[in-house]
């Protein structure tokens, strides 16, 4: 029933409402759904804060994703193949997604079988820190694929 009350247990709604007044605090429905419906005798303004304040600290402890983006051409050479690949190696480090994608323009959509190799090398260099959410796919003028952090234990 609430803090103060000795005996917590089912009661007539004029009865609570009775006992609530006399102790100066609210009759707070907690349960609706149950049969009878759970109230509690206390504070609504201490129970109204107390309640955004269990609310605020989930979402503090709520795990934030942070999405990295990477950008390749299809014809992305040796050398700055090696630099993104450390990029992401540091991104998925700190615990952010890395969407990976080779950008198509104009007639090198004909190259999509390289951007497709290219997208799954970058997925075995980076096995030991992220693993693949899903295979490279074309959507539209890009072939993105997706690698999540692995989580350390």
């Amino acid at each position: 029933m609430g803090e103060n009350i000795e005996k917590p247990g089912v009661y007539p709604i004029a009865e609570a409402i009775r006992m609530a007044e006399a102790l100066e605090l609210d009759l707070v429905e907690i349960s609706p759904q149950a049969d009878p419906p759970v109230c509690k005798i206390t504070d609504y303004q201490k129970f109204l804060y107390q309640k955004r304040k269990k609310a605020k600290e989930m979402k503090a402890n709520a795990t934030k994703i942070v999405v990295k983006e990477i950008r390749f051409g299809p014809n992305t050479d040796e050398h700055d193949y090696q630099f993104k690949l450390k990029h992401a190696m540091e991104f998925l480090k700190e615990g952010a997604k890395v969407k990976s994608y080779v950008f198509f323009r104009g007639r090198s959509i004909i190259f999509s079988e390289q951007g497709e190799k290219l997208l799954l090398r970058f997925a075995v260099d980076l096995e030991e820190y992220g693993k693949a959410e899903q295979m490279p796919k074309l959507e539209g003028k890009r072939m993105i694929m997706m690698i999540a952090p692995i989580k350390k234990k």
